[in-house]
């Protein structure tokens, strides 16, 4: 029986950030880790879908250069075996640079799989440890239904497309969240025949509806869409047929299942300790990461609460502080900010239209179209709309949704905005340039502050406290 203060399972995002915490305080910790190290972000995640949505949007660029002048992009072609290769080229780097400096703790590390016996001891098979707390960061998986496992090799998870020598000619995409939009799109952009199958309009998580609207119909233009739900998936002359609910059926050469992911839970034997649990996940304080009546924190991928890495990073971050300090510290969350690398990019700010609908928050919507806006023109990407929410009471930010050229950007303006507690009125009074995709958001904004019970200055820019010397009051 081996003695630690700490034991991390899982050498992902999260487990990575609460080694470091935890290492700034003991070197008495192991970090536990059977599976491939390099964090899903940069092997399976983030990293390697944004280069191939990168070399997707680039070639679909083309489209626009005769319209400027540009000639002969008619006759450009996409070597697609060439794109998968550079696209783990660079994956393989983003992995390198997970594990650089990995050797400074290497005789920390073990590579075996862990099992609970109790609340502090863990069985590696050849040894067991005994730790005071236990960090449990093992992420997720992809999980493809039981009853579609007849027609698995045409199924392609999220976890093995990328290494994928060479594309299908013909792929079906099930499920259009973040993952399946963007890699559908991306996949159409190259040259593959997508088509797309949704149980609901909710496109990279938009909650709005008359953005989910207005996203069906762009996307809708880019590669064929389904709304409705996939019933069953069976072979027949070679082919892959994708039965939908209505009746419809859909051939491809394959499927990729982009429909959801589930924590790695099962192996290590938690439900037999008499742990509660919701949803399959043990039941944890949302500040502080700790399982109660346990000696035990859950971060990640694998608690189910948000599958995004800066979340993850967080939330690792706040287990491994803990876990070597005796009392627990609670944390306060960011602000909301997910984004979706579509085209135009999606994204959620703060509070959603769906969670402000079922809290019952009396609130004003400010609302602009990048259709005829100078910077999108100017791009030739006039395609998007933008939704700011805010109290009617005070004009005080709640939270955006988008769909948007450069909306990865506008997000973070956003939720640095909400983050600062600022008022609609109190943002406008910020500088924007001129011209910039940042002037939609101003547009937005002023369209919130006429609509909420505050009225709005007879100009934006604040006013001196004093006049300035000289000049008469």
């Amino acid at each position: 029986m081996r003695h630690v203060r700490v034991a991390i399972i899982g050498a992902g995002t999260s487990g990575l950030s609460a080694r470091r915490e935890v290492a700034a305080v003991t070197d008495n910790y192991v970090v536990i880790d059977d599976g491939p190290l390099g964090t899903t972000c940069a092997r399976v995640g983030c990293m390697p879908s944004k280069v191939l949505i990168q070399v997707a949007n680039d070639f679909d660029r083309r489209r626009a250069f005769d319209r400027e002048g540009i000639r002969g992009g008619e006759g450009l072609t996409v070597d697609r075996v060439a794109v998968m290769k550079h696209v783990r080229s660079l994956r393989d780097r983003f992995v390198r640079g997970v594990l650089g400096g990995g050797e400074e703790w290497a005789d920390k590390l073990i590579r075996r799989r862990a099992r609970f016996e109790d609340l502090h001891t863990l069985d590696l098979g050849d040894e067991k440890i005994r730790a005071e707390r236990i960090i449990i960061a093992t992420g997720s998986k992809p999980v493809i239904p039981e009853a579609w496992q007849p027609a698995r090799d045409r199924i392609i998870d999220t976890d093995a497309f990328f290494e994928l020598e060479e594309l299908p000619e013909r792929v079906v995409v099930i499920g259009l969240g973040v993952i399946g939009l963007e890699l559908g799109q991306a996949l159409a952009r190259i040259g593959v025949a997508v088509v797309g199958v949704t149980r609901r309009k909710a496109y990279g998580g938009l909650t709005d509806p008359e953005i989910r609207e207005y996203a069906h119909r762009a996307f809708s233009r880019e590669f064929e869409i389904h709304v409705d739900p996939v019933e069953a998936l069976s072979e027949s002359d070679g082919q892959l047929v994708v039965t939908l609910a209505s009746g419809h059926t859909v051939m491809a050469d394959a499927a990729l299942f982009a429909a959801g992911r589930e924590p790695n839970l099962a192996s290590l034997g938690i439900h037999a300790l008499g742990v509660k649990t919701a949803d399959g996940v043990p039941e944890f304080s949302r500040t502080t990461f700790r399982v109660p009546n346990t000696p035990w924190y859950i971060a990640g991928d694998v608690n189910r609460r948000l599958p995004l890495l800066h979340e993850a990073a967080d939330e690792g971050r706040i287990a491994g502080y803990n876990a070597v300090r005796v009392d627990d510290e609670c944390f306060q969350k960011r602000t909301g900010l997910a984004i979706t690398f579509s085209e135009p990019n999606i994204a959620q700010v703060g509070e959603t239209y769906q969670d402000l609908v079922a809290r019952g928050a009396d609130f004003v919507t400010g609302s602009v179209s990048y259709e005829g806006q100078g910077r999108a023109i100017v791009k030739l990407k006039e395609l998007g709309l933008l939704h700011v929410y805010a109290n009617r009471s005070d004009g005080l930010l709640l939270g955006a949704e988008l769909l948007a050229p450069d909306g990865e950007h506008l997000a973070h303006l956003i939720s640095w905005a909400i983050a600062g507690g600022m008022t609609v009125h109190r943002t406008l009074s910020l500088p924007f340039y001129h011209p910039v995709l940042e002037e939609g958001l101003r547009t937005a904004l002023r369209d919130a502050a006429r609509k909420s019970d505050v009225h709005p200055q007879a100009l934006e820019t604040l006013r001196c406290a004093d006049p300035p010397v000289g000049v008469l009051a």
